[in-house]
């Protein structure tokens, strides 16, 4: 039973909140028994398993927790085992989707709305950061996620206004840009073709885990009905 915090464990969960340790380190922490579950469901067992009241005192665990309401499981999993499906030939690509909650978000309509990749480009949220992780809900052991240079052709981005109707475009990979910046100019002359997803009078644009979400589901709809 872990009764200090200083603990090498407890100190390794608090060392994995830092995105540059999580790269250092190739591990990542997940807090809660579904998302342990979602990962052995894949074969996928964590390097740590600390269990409040069997072998770690719930107080302790309750500190290093990043959430409001403490969880009774966190495990450390290895960055290496995540993704060992293969590549499916529909994804999509972030450009540099900042945003965490977005990028797991993303990961889930992938494994919904799938089987789908996700490709990431540099300057994107980690994708095994703790809210990203959350936002998943246990996808992120599901969906094969690989760089965007890597990513199948064609390319189609997907821009506010001016490309073609979403309908009428074929491609393998859904680019979609950050937030607030969009896709660059030079990223989208990267793209084989570019597709606008039609809005009501007045709005500017859509949250791009929506837009990638509708993306997503115009493939699947065509594939269901070809």
């Amino acid at each position: 039973m872990i009764t200090s915090a200083e603990n090498r464990t407890l100190k390794l969960v608090r060392r994995l909140a830092s995105a540059r340790q999580r790269e250092k380190l190739g591990l990542f922490v997940c807090e809660g028994e579904d998302l342990v579950a979602a990962a052995r469901g894949e074969g996928i067992e964590p390097v740590e398993l600390l269990v409040a009241g069997e072998n770690v005192e719930p107080r302790l665990l309750a500190d290093v927790s990043t959430l409001g309401h403490p969880p009774r499981v966190i495990a450390i999993f290895r960055r290496d085992d995540l993704g060992r499906r293969d590549t499916p030939p529909t994804g999509l690509a972030l450009w540099r989707v900042g945003d965490p909650g977005n990028v797991g978000t993303l990961i889930r309509t992938a494994d919904s709305l799938g089987p789908a990749f996700v490709a990431l480009s540099d300057g994107c949220s980690d994708p095994t950061g703790p809210k990203a992780v959350r936002a998943s809900m246990g996808a992120l052991f599901r969906v094969p996620m690989i760089a965007l240079e890597d990513a199948p052709r064609p390319w189609i981005a997907l821009v506010p206004r001016g490309g073609r109707d979403l309908a009428d475009v074929e491609g393998a990979t859904f680019v979609l840009g950050a937030e607030r910046e969009g896709i660059p100019d030079d990223v989208v002359s990267r793209c084989d073709a570019a597709a606008t997803i039609p809005l009501a009078d007045g709005a500017e644009s859509l949250n791009v885990a929506a837009a990638g979400a509708i993306a997503l589901y115009e493939r699947a709809r065509r594939r269901s009905t070809a």
